[in-house]
């Protein structure tokens, strides 16, 4: 069966520019409604498709995070090629992880790091989250159980060496956070079932910014953007962002 993949979006709303940054075997689906939002208000957002996302999974564990930090890059340049000069830069769970690495690499007008994990909870968890991915994934793609199973057995033999690639890019991120001095807005969920939690508190501890908040969401999971507080979460955003200095 034919399915129509999500696909990297730009949605022009003013001078104002967001870079929106999917997670770990996300998509840019993840922050459209948030791109929606934003653009409503007068902001322009971009968000990009890292290799290897919004593609069948076994093209995912061909990539890691040297390929999906260059994605990140681009996807910064093409605003700035498109004539925004000032860009903030929101990001969900491994997005965030690259949000905070943008502000200490390349001027950012601001932070958002959404459910961004610090360390992770174990190799094997996010293993097991990978096949769970795979599996949906073939599922969507309108597969039998028959050919699933046989797809997944072969997929299971795959190495998985990218687990480990994003264990040394959280380390990296965590020890380089007191190198931020962007203002910071650190979002997370209270029943995030993918990351430890207390990466929000070591990332608003962290970071060195004299303009940084954290906020709780008592009643959502780790896919916030999507989850039951995404209009409020929303409007803390574009509240966060209103606060900035921005030159225009």
């Amino acid at each position: 069966m034919k399915v129509a993949q999500p696909k990297p979006f730009t949605f022009k709303g003013g001078n104002r520019a967001i870079l929106l940054l999917h997670g770990f075997t996300g998509n840019s689906a993840d922050v459209r409604m948030l791109g929606r939002y934003l653009e409503k208000r007068g902001y322009t957002s971009h968000a990009i498709h890292m290799k290897g996302h919004g593609v069948p999974p076994e093209e995912l564990v061909h990539t890691g995070p040297e390929d999906w930090w260059k994605d990140v890059q681009e996807g910064y340049h093409q605003l700035k090629e498109m004539g925004y000069d000032e860009i903030a830069v929101a990001g969900l769970s491994l997005g965030g992880v690259f949000s905070l690495k943008l502000g200490y690499t390349l001027p950012v007008k601001g932070i958002i790091p959404m459910c961004a994990p610090m360390y992770i909870k174990s190799e094997e968890a996010m293993y097991k989250g990978v096949l769970a991915y795979a599996e949906k994934y073939k599922k969507w793609e309108g597969k039998d159980k028959d050919q699933i199973a046989e797809e997944m057995e072969k997929f299971k033999e795959t190495p998985m060496d990218t687990l480990k690639a994003l264990q040394e890019l959280n380390r990296e991120v965590r020890e380089n956070l007191d190198m931020i001095y962007t203002p910071t807005f650190v979002v997370q969920a209270r029943h995030d079932e993918m990351i430890n939690t207390d990466s929000a508190n070591m990332i608003h501890n962290e970071v060195e910014s004299d303009h940084k908040k954290l906020k709780w969401y008592e009643e959502s999971g780790h896919v916030i953007t999507l989850d039951k507080e995404r209009d409020q979460l929303h409007e803390d955003i574009y509240k966060f962002l209103e606060e900035l200095d921005w030159n225009e």
